[in-house]
């Protein structure tokens, strides 16, 4: 045999220590895959093939397929080819390797590095493996990637797959299928992820074909392949181990030990220099982390230098992602508008239109740049805004451009679509932070330091009372909305928490109708969302106020509720400017004006504007409408932010600058907060509200509570687990009894069941979603049923936190729905975040998840579930897979709850009957932090202030006592592929997810241990009793004073979705004095909002208010 034929081989002398599979010098593998001429056999030929012609020494040296017990194998490739890989003729082989012996050597520090010299092209791109059995090309990144999880949750393959957007892969030339191209049989789609196979019946023959259309289609049937038995390619985050290889436990051991925290940021290095590599991570400059928000801030300028980099960072992402969306053939179907406008339709193509709006949450109003690049036209582009975007009667995108000259409306063919990218939110977001910095009339002084963080006294507003808080217009107000009204009318700076259904829009308004009754010029009134802003925008226009809404430019043309209350329309029609009239009717008869009248146009339109800004009593707007430059002179002394839990912090100071001197927050921190899409601005605490911060900052908000929408039996759950028990029905079981409505609930009195679906999640065809057909043939069933009960369809609502299982719900109801297609069509499917604010009779909620490893997802945000059960009026189903979701502790509580009710259900629907699932028994919800809240009390504390020696959040271990009930991490209980802000904080962190494990029964009676001192008020002057505590009420550096108390281990992130959150674990009431309660009751019932919290007390948890 020629020496040749084995060619200089990579691997020297390789000794695996038996106790442990690390390797120990040279490369992953042997050189057996180098060459295609002639290759030692890999380890699945020596384990299965007997064609193998190695003697028997030679196979007995792969014990288990790992080779490591004897040295057989390694010494035969050291001998065979020597160091150098060339025979060494004339030696003997037997010295020869004891001198290879007596040269090793075992260097114990260098175990952990990873050696990457000459790996193969094919070899991992994360871990190096290269069995080409095991591993996968993405055509898209040229990258090979293998099967294997490593220490992730997905196999690379898929990780690298999600992270890239990347679809299409081709197998390894020497791999058991041969150098194939994954693609479907019938369409030839190759989206791995719409991909799976079907066995078929005739010979060991499997096809594979996508999920939708080709293996949904009927016309299938004929042929011998029954499509009912079709499987996703890729399960649980892996390729089918018949198609790819998954490499042994030994391989992955031996190969580079990559993290999921590595491949992220591997994965961000790549799209800026493909061919970086792991060791590129660690040269500085790579991945620095923004400073992160703090709890309280010296001055305006370090406010401002914190915030505007985040801003900055979230404006830069949302920029690349609006600008790599570009889509090219794009087939346009022409129309005119009533208004004499061109308006382009047009779709996006199948598998991206979902991902559209979740990602790039395109809305009315966006802006859409459309070019021509055919031949038959000369080259075009033109701009246009949207005005409608896809739901369940279609997918197609409506643009109306600005100005139609030279459009090439005869051509549908050949276009490209850009989205355009306005900078114009955040470039309003930066110059509110520097007029906070730098204008002294910006807001007063006492707002200027609450906002800070600063210990200010206290002030009363001295205002006249009105006799009647209800407003005029609006219903009667309740005793806490009235209480609401009252307070917030006599202070500067006041937050409002509105739980579901408690008329918090009523409650906002009324507020606003005896602001603007006081005369002290127009009352500012804004919220994160235009949706809320029009809602609200009505409730005040009830009241008989003269009230002006504020549109932006580009959503002039979008129709709403409230148009005719919209500065553009009230100019329009003022009768005391005839000339601009005139020449208005003019420029909507011809299109255009001359230059000369344009000019004069746009002098008499802007001063009708200001003339009506300057009389209207309230002003409303978005908070980002309210840095027009039309506001820009005008000083607002009140103003109110509805919703403001939903908008990021510089967000709010947009309004707050124009000169507050009262400032009402509204909102609900228990419910989701702002969505924000760059990843790291969110860890660094960009996703934290304004109204949150204040929380902690001690600022007690005033709660509504008497909710006005759920059936009681629906409203217990969520009052009980969120708001402490506190939340009391406006309406009673009679109230919410549909009449004529004919549906058999397994429990007559409680409209509310858990349907129990075993079926399998799938990732969806984007590759960052998931989908559940089982779930999805039921919810098609309940609708039905429900439609047939006599249900409108515009009353269901169907709620799911996947757009993947959105997109295919959408399209399996019209298709496989036994009812007319229009009626499926009217009943709205969405996401939770879309159904925020918003009600209907019935909702069904669809959790998707089912899974070995992943864990739950962002379904692992309690505000998501929180938001998910309050959206019903009349009943809510759940349909899900109990086993995976009662991992997670909430879940655990509400499925433990739902069985305790008798409405845990299985079998078909006509003839449901209870489940006999068995959950392990739920852990009380404790948080130490803040004993009445549950863990629902939203705090992100700053890292330093959390690290105050011997205080609760010191992790030395001095101050804490045996580890052994912290549970650890569980590394997959989140995937992170979809912009889920809330998925990867570290510290600071929200408490309000906090969901500990029951301390053991001895460390109660610790009273003098760690527990019974300082609640990181006392800053490490070592320890003090309770009562010392309770003294110290006023001037705590904390929110929640002496109830801080706990001990947090911020190292070890819990098992909720949030890396980094602290598992407090003792109950309060074992080591509050009775002393210390009773100054606690004084305190809290100084508020008489908060008499009825003590509703809570049997299940363990004191019965304190939440802050």
């Amino acid at each position: 045999m020629s020496v040749e034929a084995y060619g200089p081989s990579s691997q020297t002398l390789t000794f695996l220590d038996t106790e442990e599979a690390e390797l120990l010098g040279a490369d992953t593998q042997g050189s057996e895959y180098d060459f295609t001429d002639f290759t030692l056999p890999s380890q699945t030929q020596t384990q299965g093939q007997t064609q193998s012609q190695l003697d028997g020494q030679v196979r007995g040296a792969f014990p288990g397929g790992r080779r490591g017990a004897g040295f057989s194998v390694s010494l035969f490739d050291a001998v065979v080819n020597g160091p150098d890989g060339v025979l060494q003729n004339g030696d003997d082989p037997v010295v020869k390797a004891s001198q290879l012996l007596a040269e090793l050597n075992f260097e114990e520090d260098e175990e952990d590095t990873y050696y990457t010299k000459d790996l193969p092209i094919h070899a991992c791109s994360y871990c190096g493996i290269h069995d080409p059995a095991c591993v996968v090309y993405c055509n898209t990144s040229k990258k090979w990637f293998c099967n294997g999880r490593g220490n992730t949750s997905g196999s690379h393959i898929v990780n690298h797959l999600v992270r890239a957007k990347s679809k299409e892969v081709t197998l390894h030339k020497d791999g058991p299928l041969g150098e194939t191209v994954l693609e479907c049989y019938n369409c030839g789609c190759r989206n791995v992820f719409l991909l799976g196979f079907i066995p078929a019946k005739a010979d060991s023959v499997v096809v594979l074909l996508c999920r939708q259309p080709c293996a949904s289609q009927s016309s299938l049937k004929d042929i011998n392949w029954d499509s009912s038995q079709w499987q996703p390619l890729i399960q649980d985050r892996c390729f089918l181990s018949w198609l790819v290889k998954i490499p042994s436990e030994q391989e992955q051991l031996r190969a580079r030990q990559i993290t999921a925290q590595q491949i992220n940021k591997l994965e961000e290095l790549w799209k800026e220099n493909p061919t970086a590599t792991l060791e590129d991570l660690e040269k500085p400059g790579v991945d620095e982390e923004p400073q992160h928000v703090l709890l309280r801030y010296e001055d305006a300028y370090q406010y401002q230098n914190i915030f505007g980099p985040l801003v900055k960072l979230e404006a830069d992402y949302d920029k690349k992602l609006k600008e790599s969306q570009t889509q090219d053939n794009i087939t346009v179907r022409w129309d005119l508008g009533l208004n004499k406008k061109r308006i382009a339709y047009f779709t996006l193509p199948k598998t991206d239109s979902g991902i559209y709006f979740k990602y790039m949450r395109l809305m009315q109003g966006d802006e859409i740049c459309l070019r021509y690049k055919g031949d038959l036209a000369p080259p075009w582009k033109g701009i246009g805004h949207v005005i409608k975007v896809p739901d369940n009667y279609g997918d197609e995108i409506a643009i109306e451009l600005r100005s139609s000259a030279g459009a090439p409306v005869e051509i549908p063919h050949n276009f490209q679509v850009d989205f355009v990218w306005k900078s114009t939110s955040f470039d309003r977001m930066q110059s509110a932070l520097k007029t906070f910095a730098v204008d002294e009339t910006s807001v007063s002084g006492y707002i200027y330091h609450k906002l800070l963080g600063h210990e200010v006294e206290d002030v009363v507003i001295k205002c006249q009372l009105p006799k009647r808080f209800t407003a005029q217009g609006l219903p009667d107000l309740n005793h806490s909305q009235v209480y609401a009204v009252k307070t917030v009318l006599q202070r500067p700076l006041s937050l409002i928490q509105g739980p579901p259904g408690t008329g918090k829009t009523v409650t906002s308004a009324t507020i606003v109708y005896h602001l603007a009754r006081q005369g002290n010029g127009p009352v500012l009134v804004c919220a994160p969302s235009n949706i809320a802003v029009d809602q609200l925008t009505e409730k005040i226009h009830q009241t008989g106020l003269k009230v002006v809404r504020l549109c932006a430019k580009s959503r002039e043309a979008i129709d709403s509720p409230v148009s005719f209350l919209a500065l553009h329309n009230q100019t329009r029609n003022m009768d005391s400017m005839p000339e601009l009239q005139k020449l208005q009717q003019l420029k909507d008869e011809t299109g255009e004006l001359s230059s000369s009248d344009e000019k004069r146009y746009r002098a008499l339109r802007r001063t009708a504007e200001r003339e009506l800004l300057m009389n209207a009593d309230v002003i409303c707007c978005t908070c980002v409408g309210a840095g027009d430059p039309r506001l820009a002179k005008m000083q607002f002394r009140s103003i109110l932010i509805d919703e403001s839990t939903q908008a990021t912090e510089p967000e709010c100071m947009v309004p707050v600058v124009l000169g507050a001197k009262q400032l009402i927050l509204v909102g609900d921190h228990c419910q989701l907060g702002p969505v924000v899409m760059c990843k790291k601005a969110a860890k660094a605490g960009l996703s934290q509200s304004l109204f949150e911060r204040l929380v902690v900052l001690g600022i007690r908000p005033i709660r509504l509570q008497v909710q006005y929408r759920m059936h009681p039996a629906l409203s217990a759950f969520p009052s009980n687990i969120f708001y402490e028990g506190s939340l009391q029905n406006g309406v009673t079981a009679a109230d919410r009894v549909k009449k004529g409505f004919d549906f058999q609930w397994p429990q007559p009195d409680k409209p509310m069941f858990f349907y129990v679906t075993q079926g399998q999640e799938e990732i969806a065809s984007s590759g960052t979603s998931y989908l559940n057909r089982t779930e999805a043939a039921n919810v098609e069933k309940i609708t039905t049923r429900l439609l047939k009960a006599g249900a409108k369809p515009d009353q269901i609502g169907i709620i799911t936190p996947y757009e993947g299982q959105r997109s295919y719900l959408v399209q399996y109801m019209q298709f496989s729905g036994s009812l007319h297609t229009k009626l499926y069509q009217e009943v709205e499917i969405a996401s939770v975040d879309a159904f925020q604010g918003r009600e209907k009779d019935f909702i069904i909620l669809s959790c998707v998840r089912a899974n070995e490893h992943q864990g739950i997802g962002f379904l692992n945000d309690p505000r998501r579930l929180n938001v998910a059960l309050t959206r019903a009026r009349y009943g809510v189903i759940i349909v899900g897979n109990p086993k995976a979701l009662s991992k997670q502790p909430l879940w655990n509580h509400l499925l433990n709850y739902y069985k305790e009710q008798k409405v845990l259900v299985e079998g078909p629907l006509n003839n449901l009957r209870e489940s006999l699932m068995q959950f392990s028994k739920p852990r009380k919800l404790v948080n130490t932090i803040n004993p009445g809240g549950r863990f629902m009390s939203t705090a992100m504390y700053d890292a330093r202030e959390a690290l105050i020696p011997g205080s609760v959040y010191d992790r030395s271990s001095n101050g804490r006592m045996s580890n052994m009930y912290f549970q650890t991490h569980d590394q997959i209980g989140m995937i992170g592929t979809g912009p889920n802000p809330m998925t990867s904080m570290n510290i600071p962190i929200p408490f309000n997810l906090v969901m500990p494990p029951i301390p053991p029964s001895g460390y109660m009676g610790q009273m003098n241990g760690p527990a019974a001192g300082n609640g990181g008020a006392d800053r490490g002057h070592g320890h003090m009793s309770a009562s010392q505590a309770s003294q110290d009420l006023g001037s705590q550096p904390f929110s929640q004073g002496p109830l801080t108390q706990g001990y947090i281990n911020m190292s070890q992130p819990s098992q909720m979705s949030q890396p980094g959150l602290s598992q407090p674990e003792l109950s309060q009431d074992s080591y509050l004095g009775d002393e210390f309660k009773s100054q606690i009751d004084v305190a809290l019932s100084q508020d008489s909002t908060y008499q009825g919290e003590r509703a809570y007390q049997h299940g363990g948890v004191t019965g304190l208010s939440q802050y």
